[in-house]
């Protein structure tokens, strides 16, 4: 179980002195000030997607938007907690770490599940009625408002050693976000998984404590993770997701008006983020081509996946098993969404 945040906040000085005066009330429904924490630096994807949905409440609106990018208020746990508070009225966080309160959505976790073909992916965030409606009650469920799910990349794996079948990844220890759906998928891939936070994996990939993680090629860049491996892999097994909350009492407490201009941001910002994601894994990777020329970069081709994909239906089991009927009734409306879209 996760630390009560109003235990945390005694110890917490730091995250306490940033949000000194914002009690556990209410009356912060009213507040002209909503607070907003991301997973990612302000420049990287969520920064970018949290700047526009801001830009938009404030172009409408006399409200403020402040943005806390990741580490101000700790760990994903950490803002998590406080938005289940009321401390914080929005959060982004991946499904990765909601996958302890919301097991279902573990379900982005099941490899070669999502297309990788882009504008298939973005038209299946778009219109899949299991995201745009059936999480939502599972959202709520837990105090959250889901407002947006969207894509931030395809995942690509960084290792020390080259990739190009599941007995390559045998001992290697791989870092996964503490989901238990992500380290059953790395075990069937045939690595040891080894949950971590994210502020551990720079300094776990340069004293050698894990040799490989997975991240879209953008965070990959930004973040410097190349500094610290040797080898990129592009298996296609999945593409990031991450989901944009509100504290579902605030939500609750806006007026329509307000609702409405928030849904509206939502939205926008979406919009914007899919746009403003083309072409951009293409400039990471060449970025980081240009940084560390020695850095090998493999693309698997479809006979090198052909034993991933086999692992993947092991998952695909282990995630009904999980999550009993209401998981498999989400796995099945996500499949005859993706469907839908590849039909077109």
């Amino acid at each position: 179980m996760k630390t009560p945040f109003v235990k945390k906040l005694c110890t917490a000085t730091s995250v306490a002195s940033l949000l000194a005066g914002f009690a556990l009330v209410p009356s912060m429904a009213q507040a002209d000030t909503w607070k907003y924490a991301i997973e990612e630096a302000i420049n990287e994807v969520q920064g970018v997607y949290a700047t526009k949905f801001k830009e938009e409440i404030e172009a409408n609106s006399d409200h403020e938007v402040q943005i806390f990018p990741y580490g101000t208020l700790g760990e994903s746990a950490d803002t998590m907690e406080q938005t289940q508070a009321g401390i914080l009225q929005f959060v982004d966080q991946s499904p990765g770490f909601t996958g302890a309160l919301i097991p279902e959505a573990q379900v982005f976790f099941v490899p070669y599940l999502l297309p990788t073909d882009t504008e298939k992916l973005n038209e299946f965030f778009r219109t899949s009625k299991a995201i745009n409606e059936d999480f939502m009650g599972l959202y709520a469920d837990q105090g959250l408002e889901l407002l947006k799910m969207f894509p931030e990349g395809e995942v690509a794996m960084t290792t020390k050693e080259p990739v190009h079948s599941p007995e390559d990844l045998n001992e290697v220890k791989f870092r996964v976000m503490t989901n238990p759906l992500l380290v059953e998928a790395y075990q069937a891939f045939g690595a040891t998984p080894t949950p971590l936070p994210w502020g551990e994996v720079y300094g776990g990939l340069q004293t050698n404590i894990i040799q490989g993680q997975e991240n879209p090629t953008s965070f990959i860049e930004s973040t410097k993770l190349y500094e610290v491996t040797d080898v990129i892999t592009y298996a296609g097994h999945s593409n990031f997701t991450t989901a944009v909350m509100a504290n579902k009492d605030f939500y609750d407490g806006l007026s329509d008006a307000d609702k409405e201009l928030v849904q509206n941001a939502a939205t926008a910002a979406f919009d914007y983020i899919l746009d403003y994601q083309k072409g951009l894994e293409k400039e990471a990777l060449d970025a980081i081509k240009k940084a560390k020329p020695s850095i090998e970069v493999n693309v698997l081709t479809e006979e090198e996946r052909a034993p991933f994909k086999a692992a993947a239906a092991k998952v695909e089991d282990k995630f009904i098993e999980m999550t009993g009927d209401s998981g498999k009734a989400i796995l099945d409306q996500m499949k005859a969404d993706l469907e839908a879209v590849s039909a077109d």
